[in-house]
């Protein structure tokens, strides 16, 4: 069994690890950290400190109505993306303990796009 960094708990919440393969578990969010479980096989788990964490990414639609999915992009090990039941709660909880300045939307695709072609036709 694998030992939690928390040792108080704010909010635990069914969700979905976007790393690779789509893994379903829990989150654990806590004092000390972000923590993911995954259901089936213990040995898959997910502990972000609160030090660690740079940014929180969340992908926003429909003017906020819908965030499918957010990620956490940590100061040496990447990126971890996922997805929850009730994230607007989850992004809620991670706030108190990460700055809201830290917190941004990514881009949208037509951002993406716009960036792609301003590249492309740049002068060098």
């Amino acid at each position: 069994m694998v030992q939690s960094i928390n040792t108080k708990v704010d909010l635990v919440i069914d969700a979905t690890s976007h790393m690779g393969l789509a893994e379903y578990g829990k989150i654990m969010i806590g004092d000390k950290g972000f923590e993911f479980f995954n259901s089936r096989d213990v040995r898959k788990f997910y502990q972000i400190p609160w030090e660690e964490v740079d940014y929180v990414i969340a992908s926003v639609m429909f003017k906020g109505k819908w965030i499918p999915r957010y990620a956490i992009r940590t100061k040496r090990n990447g990126t971890y993306t996922f997805s929850s039941k009730d994230p607007k709660k989850v992004l809620r909880v991670i706030r108190e303990y990460v700055d809201p300045n830290r917190m941004v939307q990514s881009l949208s695709f037509f951002d993406v796009v716009k960036r792609g072609l301003k590249s492309k036709f740049s002068k060098k």
